[in-house]
């Protein structure tokens, strides 16, 4: 069963260390990243800065980075497309060896933390396995296996995910609300104590696993 772990990495042994260190606000989020052979990787990235030109000028000197490339300027943050050519070797691995799918990158200050859904379990320890084999530091925070169907990418159970797709059809969610929790209670044929019940444990279910990154020993299991 595939396996998701959320992990994070020190930023001086990743990619954009050096920008990191001399543009200490800049806070990068990674849409989409690819790697087509063991020397290079491609990702997509949204940064922000108090200062781009500063952001930019690190970016340029950044030994990590080749063919930046600026494709979206707005008004608080900024897309770019580059290619990382050093400090990789864990996403290398990753991607390429045991063939997992990175969702979600985020880069800020002294870490970076990683999102990954992989394959099975056994990936997951065979990379906690290279990085000290590699001496690089991975720090395993959460891990939990996906269910069989597409709910359980965040750890919803099939009941809080068809209560939070029904709340959403119906206007729960809307201001003013187009929906009551008695309503939904009414359809499900369920109490609303059981509504509010599910409503509260997938929304903290969604935040746990979408937004934050709980602790742990650091170590899969």
């Amino acid at each position: 069963m595939s396996t998701i772990a959320e992990i994070e990495i020190p930023a001086q042994e990743f990619a954009l260390r050096t920008t990191l260190e001399q543009v200490p606000n800049a806070e990068f989020d990674v849409v989409r990243v690819v790697a087509h052979d063991t020397k290079h990787v491609l990702p997509y990235i949204w940064a922000t800065a108090d200062d781009f030109d500063e952001l930019d000028d690190a970016l340029n000197d950044d030994p990590s980075v080749e063919q930046l490339t600026l494709l979206e300027d707005l008004s608080d943050e900024r897309l770019y497309r580059m290619q990382w050519v050093d400090q990789i070797r864990v996403v290398i691995h990753i991607l390429l060896e045991e063939k997992a799918t990175i969702l979600n990158l985020h880069g800020k200050g002294n870490r970076w933390r990683l999102r990954i859904l992989f394959p099975n379990r056994d990936s997951l320890s065979a990379t906690y396995d290279f990085c000290e084999e590699s001496g690089l530091s991975l720090d395993v925070r959460n891990i939990y296996e996906m269910s069989e169907t597409r709910h359980g990418l965040f750890g919803l159970t099939e009941d809080q995910h068809e209560t939070l797709l029904m709340a959403l059809e119906a206007g729960y969610y809307d201001v003013p609300r187009g929906s009551t929790a008695d309503e939904l209670a009414d359809s499900l044929d369920i109490s609303h104590q059981a509504v509010s019940e599910r409503l509260r444990r997938g929304h903290r279910s969604l935040v746990k696993n979408a937004l934050a990154v709980n602790p742990g020993d650091g170590r899969p299991r």
